[in-house]
């Protein structure tokens, strides 16, 4: 059944406030992590930890060659690809790979020299992964340092714009009128499209079950609203963060996750997720994914499409 023009804007209204009541924690990892190991003895410092992502590549470079014989990954059978270089390696981890474990490697270098290796804890999180990871044994090269200041200027600008953003949207009139003073609706107001549960496959792990679920499409926005059923009446669901990913890849930036409050067993929840796409954009199919705390307690849709 269509939605009417009322529920439209009043979805639209909740959208633009959500921004304040329960912003989303959108923080990407930077494109490129560097490390650099102590030459303490490996018992004296605690292992670095990194994020790594189901299906999501993670690479480590390191600056010297590897004892091959001697790299050591806990779980190595649930990953879909290790791929072991000279001074390289390269993980994907499978599904099997749940939300919150943590997974030891440790590596050794070929020539002996302090350090003789490193120790590293992979964190695995639904939707965030560092995808490259360099890791120095020697000094780092000035380039490097200068390499890490442009991403640290680059990560700056970007909170800047985002500041500037946030200021646009909320100094102008509430409301309808905000969202067309601030060109988030136009004259063709927003396109609503319902989703069929049974089509938006829900996942066998996921923490919360899909009763059912909108989506919209705004002249640069999209927007998902998902009704949950907690069967854990025990553990109130909260929604730390979201992603929405194209079937190649592509990921939408995420403006806000809202909820009105924590979802119990009675009476069902909401959540709405707001995203910035183009038309080309919205054209394409997502996989939704939403956490809880830490990553934990899950939720993924596959085969979210938008009007």
């Amino acid at each position: 059944m269509p939605a009417s023009p009322v529920a439209l804007l009043v979805v639209l209204m909740l959208l633009s406030g959500a921004a304040t009541a329960q912003p989303a924690s959108t923080v990407a990892s930077p494109e490129v992590r560097r490390i650099e190991l102590s030459a303490e003895p490996s018992e004296a410092m605690p292992p670095t930890e990194v994020q790594i992502s189901p299906r999501v590549s993670t690479t480590f470079e390191f600056d010297a060659a590897l004892d091959q014989a001697k790299v050591v990954l806990e779980g190595e059978k649930r990953f879909s690809l290790v791929d072991l270089g000279r001074n390289t390696l390269r993980l994907v981890p499978s599904e099997q790979v749940l939300p919150g474990e943590r997974l030891r490697l440790t590596v050794l270098f070929q020539d002996g020299s302090v350090p003789r290796g490193g120790a590293f804890v992979l964190v695995a999180h639904p939707a965030r992964a560092e995808r490259l990871i360099e890791v120095w044994r020697q000094p780092r090269t000035a380039e490097s340092y200068q390499q890490e200041a442009m991403a640290a200027r680059a990560e700056t600008q970007q909170c800047r714009e985002e500041n500037v953003r946030l200021r646009s949207e909320h100094k102008g009139p509430g409301g309808i009128a905000g969202l067309l003073a601030t060109g988030v609706i136009n004259e063709e107001g927003v396109d609503a499209k319902f989703l069929l549960v049974n089509k938006a496959h829900q996942h066998p792990g996921n923490a919360l079950r899909t009763l059912q679920a909108w989506s919209y499409r705004a002249p640069a926005r999209v927007a998902i609203s998902v009704e949950f059923e907690n069967l854990d009446a025990a553990n109130p669901w909260s929604a730390e963060g979201a992603s929405l990913v194209s079937r190649t890849g592509a990921s939408l930036k995420i403006l806000t996750v809202w909820q009105k409050a924590p979802i119990s067993r009675y009476p069902n929840g909401h959540v709405v997720v707001e995203a910035e796409a183009t038309p080309d954009a919205a054209k394409s199919t997502y996989t939704l994914k939403l956490w809880g705390p830490g990553g934990l307690r899950a939720i993924t849709l596959s085969g979210v499409t938008f009007p």
